[in-house]
């Protein structure tokens, strides 16, 4: 018979729920903490739609906001590596942000999706500049996704909602063409949702309504579908090369350089939005639903 009275060598209730338990997930040989939630993140000033670090382990947590009925704060926090808030700003900048990205060297990409702009900052949240003309859909963008970098310089912006293509630019913003179509054959996309470039220059697309991650030359030669993933959300580069991809099931997915399953795991509760990889090799996951920011931390042993 199930009992309902509480036990004093029972664990005792600490706000209304019960001591948290430690929770552990492997890919493949790695094995990790999950610390969910994660870093001083506001409540109730949106949810966070991406997360990114930078060289110092400094994490940027994207907050979606709806530019008419939402209440007013930060588009972008910034927290130390101990998860300590350290900076908050973009709130007057950004209407909608969906997804960012850090530059190697430091700046901040944010995608302001229903404003039809990727905005540049500094890491202190000035504005540096930024691709797409505001307010403007289809020159180019229409509501776009995700933007990466590759080892040349390159910009790549996966323009998901409106289109179905891949823009490529120099690295000082010039247009270098765009690729792709609505369909589901190579080279076709439904919802490029996010992109990543892999360290010998090979472009990944997250396809998600195809369920699929499609690979390309830096020039948009199609080379491969990655299947098995379904509606991938997020793709981000792992170590030596490898392809880290977060889908609806909800799973993380670790892939060798071919495409080959290398490990697979269930780090959140509904699917995580974004990803990155931090310095010290933990990986932060953003979830819209419940709001928060996941890290998963390095075991050894």
């Amino acid at each position: 018979m199930a009992r309902f009275m509480h036990d004093a060598n029972e664990p005792a209730m600490k706000d209304n729920r019960m001591t948290r338990h430690t929770l552990f997930v492997r890919l493949a040989e790695a094995l990790y903490r999950i610390e969910r939630p994660w870093g001083d993140v506001p409540m109730g000033a949106g949810s966070p739609s991406d997360v990114a670090c930078d060289a110092d382990g400094n994490v940027y947590c994207q907050l979606r906001q709806d530019p008419y009925v939402g209440a007013a704060g930060p588009a972008v926090v910034v927290l130390s590596p101990d998860g300590k808030r350290i900076a908050a700003w973009g709130g007057e900048e950004v209407a909608d942000g969906h997804m960012l990205s850090v530059h190697p060297d430091g700046r901040v990409f944010v995608v302001d999706r229903d404003a039809q702009e990727i905005i540049i900052f500094d890491r202190h949240g000035k504005r540096l500049g930024g691709l797409g003309k505001r307010h403007r859909p289809g020159e180019p963008f229409n509501a776009p996704c995700d933007v990466a970098f590759g080892p040349d310089g390159s910009i790549y912006v996966a323009d998901g909602y409106g289109a179905s293509v891949v823009h490529r630019f120099s690295a000082d913003g010039t247009p270098m063409g765009h690729w792709g179509r609505p369909g589901s054959g190579p080279g076709e996309f439904s919802t490029p949702h996010s992109v990543w470039v892999l360290p010998d220059g090979r472009v990944t697309v997250a396809d998600r309504e195809n369920n699929r991650v499609q690979v390309f030359t830096s020039d948009g030669e199609w080379l491969a579908d990655w299947e098995d993933h379904h509606k991938p959300m997020s793709v981000h580069g792992g170590p030596g090369g490898t392809l880290y991809v977060t889908d609806q099931v909800p799973r993380l997915s670790l892939l060798a350089q071919d495409g080959t399953l290398i490990g697979r795991c269930r780090p959140v509760l509904n699917g995580a939005h974004g990803m990155w990889l931090s310095p010290d090799g933990s990986i932060f996951l953003s979830e819209q639903n419940p709001p928060r920011l996941t890290r998963l931390v390095p075991v050894s042993g």
